[in-house]
């Protein structure tokens, strides 16, 4: 149990960091593997996923009034995970060498922040959702303003969750950041799923799917395989945190949850950008007339 932890253990020294450069913690000195991947996906998302969302803010701001009514969500996602990124180096740094109290708590509420992220992808799957199931409701409810409501509220969530983090410590939210995770999931599959029935039987007994379904069919199956890539093995394994050891939990459980959970920030913001490439590529060939494929 977490509780039965002695503080000298939870504690590591400048000194001890420096001799054991890759862990927090000198229980987890047999298991190194796990502290690789988890530093190695943070570099990742700070080499490619802060750029590609700092290009998704741009795409977004740059069509202004064209894109479509989830791109406010995509929006602060991106700067969720694109600030999640940026402090890679101050996280790195404070572990290696300072172990400074202050910046704990920074580095505490840039973990909050993330924690949180899913907030903001359930709110574009029930926009998704509703476009899809039902039109009639979508279009009175088209109106930025509701969504920038929705937005600043969900904000007011994800700070105070964030500052409960960062000055409680990460065990003080951790049946929170579960049931966050728990709700979030299963809302993400139930939208994806009945977008997937319904585009599958609006094509009942035809041979060929419209391109526009076809594509939004396509973008929906790979949104799905993401959410549950990225977020079942913490829906699987973060209910239970208070049943593991320490060194199982701090060592090996909780590092490979946070490392594919942390994915998300490279690999959100690169489907986005392929879709609008495909989008462009689509209004290129199609003059016509234009048709618009966002849900």
């Amino acid at each position: 149990m977490l509780e039965n932890i002695s503080s000298s253990t939870l504690n590591t020294t400048v000194s001890s960091l420096t001799r054991l450069p890759w862990y927090q913690f000198e229980a987890c000195a047999k298991v190194p593997h796990w502290f690789l991947l988890y530093y190695g996906v943070k570099v990742l998302n700070l080499v490619l996923g802060v750029p590609f969302n700092i290009l998704v803010m741009w795409m977004i701001l740059k069509k202004k009034s064209e894109g479509s009514t989830s791109d406010i969500f995509i929006f602060n996602l991106s700067v969720l995970d694109a600030y999640f990124g940026l402090m890679t180096p101050v996280d790195l740094v404070n572990r290696l060498y300072f172990n400074h109290p202050t910046i704990w708590y920074s580095v505490n509420f840039a973990y909050g922040l993330k924690d949180t992220t899913p907030l903001f992808l359930t709110c574009i799957c029930l926009d998704r959702y509703i476009a899809v199931a039902h039109p009639i409701l979508f279009t009175g409810i088209r109106d930025t303003r509701i969504r920038i409501g929705i937005s600043s509220t969900v904000w007011g969530l994800i700070l105070a969750y964030s500052f409960t983090k960062c000055f409680l410590g990460v065990m003080s939210v951790n049946e929170l950041f579960s049931g966050i995770i728990l709700s979030a999931f299963f809302i993400m599959v139930f939208c994806n799923l009945s977008i997937i029935w319904i585009l599958r039987k609006s094509v009942a007994g035809k041979e060929v799917m419209n391109p526009v379904k076809k594509r939004a069919f396509k973008m929906v199956i790979i949104i799905l395989g993401i959410i549950v890539v990225n977020y079942l093995p913490p829906v699987a394994l973060m209910p239970f945190a208070s049943t593991y050891s320490f060194v199982t939990f701090r060592c090996k459980v909780s590092l490979s949850v946070f490392s594919i959970m942390d994915l998300s920030c490279t690999i959100e913001p690169l489907l986005y950008i392929s879709k609008m490439e495909s989008f462009c590529s689509c209004l290129k060939s199609t003059s016509k007339k234009p048709v618009d494929v966002t849900i």
